[in-house]
């Protein structure tokens, strides 16, 4: 019984595995000069690898005193040598003088050669695969001199979905990292399952994601990792919701909303990048939208300082080099990191408040031109300048309010800290049940079969048990169909 579901379980990997045959077109006849091999040392005694890796290092001709190391992972299907050849990380890891890793699936773990990111023995802290990886940092540490506290990782695919993995059982260890065409953490705790987080993808809450990274290490009080989200805008294989449930999760975990503080376009064919900025003004999250490719590795082959990489393989498509933002992202260029713009306002507070707005003040900021307000994430205002009053709000319902500023051009600076605040009055009540216990608690009745929410008589259709609707009361006694809206 155990072999045969060994073999189903190898089968359907196969069919789960992050990067399939066919996924994206076959390389154009122009890019199928093979590229210079990377020269890689394999590592044969980093630990005691408990989740059975292979570990390979890129070590370069001039490799700094502490450097900083950089854990890479491959897709399904492919190998280390693969990875380190065509995704271009080699070439500024030559330039900056960062050590790369490159651990390794093996076809006895996984037939696909897939990472484990969705089996609960390879994805725990201490356990399995995410063990190996931790114990590969080490051996960095101990045999190159490698910089504890610059460590970072990164992965396509399965290996993008690695990459979940060790932010959020390592936080202590990794400074921050980039999944590339990858899935939220805890998305998955089994085969089945990883297909449907893979495509369609699966949606939670921002705060359900960000409880499952940190139940991952518990206790861990930050600082968390920062994280670069890619993703291609026609993924068939990972779909590109996914690059969304990252957002949320990660943005959550550092106590942000999900609206960019920043967007803006980079590289040869305009990915969109979103930002989103912790209290220091750099971005703790961003996400990066690359338009018009499959599932893959961008790169953009050429010796230009913003091309890498090659495509002579399946899943590293033309596009923008990844690689190049990815090193910028770590800040292992030597570029500054802080966006720029105006800075954040200070002294956001709530001055007064009734049943329907609140009123909100703060210290202007020189050269503002105006002023982007925030409730619960969304902008609702664009006033010249303090104090705003925010109108149309309900009775008795709590907000939180940010305020960014703007310049003559509209661009938005660093939003300010967080402030929350209440109306006044009585917040609405509401109820969520079947048609059924609806009526039978006195807030429906029924006629001809239906159901009908007493006091606004809406229909809510068939008197049965099998068709649930929120009602909101608002005024006592007097009912409306609130699906969705009732807070």
């Amino acid at each position: 019984m155990r072999g045969r579901w060994r073999r189903a379980l190898g089968r359907v990997t196969a069919v789960v595995g992050l990067v399939v045959a066919g996924a994206v077109s076959a390389p154009s006849p122009a890019a199928q000069a093979a590229p210079t091999a990377v020269a890689l040392e394999r590592i044969g005694d980093f630990g005691a690898n408990p989740g059975s890796l292979n570990m390979y290092v890129y070590r370069p001709a001039t490799l700094s005193a502490e450097p900083a190391v950089v854990v890479a992972m491959h897709g399904c299907s492919q190998s280390a040598q693969t990875y380190a050849d065509n995704a271009g990380l080699a070439k500024f890891a030559d330039q900056h003088g960062f050590l790369l890793v490159f651990p390794e699936q093996t076809t006895a773990n996984n037939s696909s050669k897939c990472f484990n990111w969705f089996q609960p023995g390879d994805t725990g802290r201490g356990q399995g695969e995410a063990a190996s990886i931790r114990q590969m940092v080490a051996h960095a540490g101990s045999a190159y001199g490698a910089d504890p506290e610059r460590v970072y990782v990164t992965g396509l695919s399965a290996g993008g979905a690695m990459t979940s993995v060790m932010l959020a059982t390592y936080p202590d260890v990794f400074k921050a990292g980039a999944v590339v065409a990858g899935l939220p953490y805890d998305c998955a705790d089994d085969v089945l399952s990883a297909y449907s987080c893979m495509n369609p993808g699966v949606d939670r809450t921002p705060s359900a994601w960000a409880q499952g990274v940190r139940d991952a290490h518990p206790g861990f009080g930050g600082p968390w990792p920062r994280v670069a989200i890619w993703q291609g805008d026609n993924d068939p294989t990972v779909a590109k919701k996914n690059a969304d449930e990252l957002r949320d999760q990660w943005t959550a975990v550092h106590g942000l909303d999900q609206s960019p503080d920043r967007t803006s376009t980079i590289g040869p064919n305009s990915t969109r990048r979103e930002q989103y900025l912790g209290t220091d003004g750099t971005a703790a999250v961003e996400v990066d939208r690359v338009p018009s490719i499959a599932h893959g590795t961008p790169v953009d082959p050429g010796s230009d300082a913003q091309q890498c990489g090659a495509t002579g393989t399946a899943n590293f498509i033309d596009s923008i080099c990844s690689s190049y933002w990815i090193t910028g992202f770590f800040g292992l260029d030597g570029s500054d990191p802080d966006p720029g713009g105006l800075p954040a306002p200070s002294g956001l507070a709530a001055t007064a408040a009734t049943d329907t707005s609140v009123t909100l003040n703060w210290n202007g900021v020189t050269d503002a031109a105006s002023y982007a307000v925030y409730r619960d994430g969304t902008r609702v205002a664009t006033p010249n300048g303090p104090p705003f009053t925010d109108t149309g709000l309900t009775p008795g319902v709590g907000h939180t309010y940010s305020v960014a500023a703007r310049d003559q051009a509209g661009t938005e600076g660093t939003r300010s800290a967080q402030v929350s605040a209440s109306t006044t009055g009585s917040a609405a009540k509401c109820f969520t049940a079947n048609n059924y216990q609806q009526v039978r608690s006195g807030r429906a009745t029924t006629n001809g079969g239906h159901a009908y929410a007493k006091g606004s008589n809406q229909n809510m259709g068939l008197y049965n048990t099998a068709v649930t609707h929120t009602l909101r009361e608002s005024p006592a006694g007097y009912y409306v169909i609130a699906d969705g809206t009732c807070p």
